[in-house]
């Protein structure tokens, strides 16, 4: 009797056993990667020997969240094209487009993009009659009601808000004046240069909040890194990693070391990953402050920020 008990017993264990075993794997699996960005570098000048071709221009693909988006779209469409097929980048398959300004060496890829991929969702900064489209209230002009009616704008009623065309007049813009959230934890941080040769230019930058800290997708940070640095820490004080470019190209020794500084020093950035336009002097006074904490971002490496360092 005793030995019925114990073989009913088991029976009822194995069984248990095997009914949470199946609740177990048919129990989606986080991915290891879930909480990881990962950057590749699709458009740069310089990098390592490889079927990629160089160009001076930007252009990162970005995953995260399970979201797939293309940041800026380089110089040329050829290249572009060339780029992302060498990387194994379905261009046809992304979650949204995100570009940085209306400079021809981050917007070039454009036309090839759109080929591909025609109705895709394209986050740009809205200008005053800018390339990507723009609209205006119509209060924005004076007005003079003495004027007889074919001497005004409209015959004296005008809309209330003027739309205005872009050069791309069948993408599908959406034009970003504000920082926003465009999907979970993924960031749009929009301002405006202040710098001669750049007054007024708008530009976007992509900040993801992820579990180490933030990781910020600069094109080209004509507003200055600095400023696109401490707007991202309204999100989280915590940068983790910034990659693209610092626009120190053409910058004396003094600013470079004062921006170098202040991303170290103030900020206390964990990780850099310069490219682009940072500029050759930049990038040896970057790896002198940042030892380990500088990593290569060359044409074609692929990043991925958790853990840092693991490139390819």
């Amino acid at each position: 009797m005793a030995s019925d008990n114990w073989a009913v017993s088991c029976s009822a264990v194995l069984q248990l056993f095997i009914a949470c075993a199946a609740t177990i794997s048919a129990a989606p699996m986080a991915s290891a990667a879930a909480d990881n960005a990962q950057i590749t570098v699709l458009y740069d000048a310089f990098g390592k020997a490889s079927t990629m071709q160089k160009d001076w221009g930007y252009a990162a693909f970005v995953e995260y969240g399970g979201k797939r988006i293309l940041f800026d779209t380089g110089n040329n469409p050829d290249i572009l094209a060339q780029n992302a097929k060498a990387k194994g980048v379905d261009l046809t398959k992304l979650d949204f487009v995100v570009m940085s300004h209306r400079h021809g060496d981050h917007m070039g890829g454009l036309t090839y993009l759109l080929k591909v991929n025609p109705t895709v969702k394209i986050y740009a900064p809205k200008e005053g009659f800018g390339v990507y489209g723009a609209d205006l209230p119509s209060n924005f002009y004076r007005k003079d009601a003495s004027l007889p009616q074919e001497q005004r704008y409209y015959d004296g009623t005008p809309p209330v808000v003027m739309r205005f065309g872009s050069a791309w007049p069948e993408a599908n813009f959406q034009l970003v004046d504000k920082n926003i959230e465009i999907a979970p934890d993924i960031h749009l941080i929009a301002l405006v240069s202040d710098k001669p040769g750049t007054l007024e230019l708008r530009e976007l930058s992509l900040a993801i909040n992820t579990p180490d800290g933030m990781v910020i997708v600069v094109g080209c940070s004509h507003p200055g890194i600095d400023k696109i640095v401490e707007s991202a820490t309204a999100v989280n004080p915590r940068i983790h990693f910034i990659a693209g470019g610092f626009h120190l190209v053409v910058a004396p020794d003094p600013d470079i070391e004062r921006t170098v500084t202040a991303l170290h020093d103030r900020f206390r950035v964990e990780y850099v990953a310069p490219g682009h336009c940072t500029g050759e002097p930049a990038f040896a006074a970057l790896k002198k402050a940042f030892g380990d904490h500088y990593i290569y971002a060359g044409l074609g490496t692929t990043l991925t920020t958790t853990p840092v360092g693991n490139q390819r």
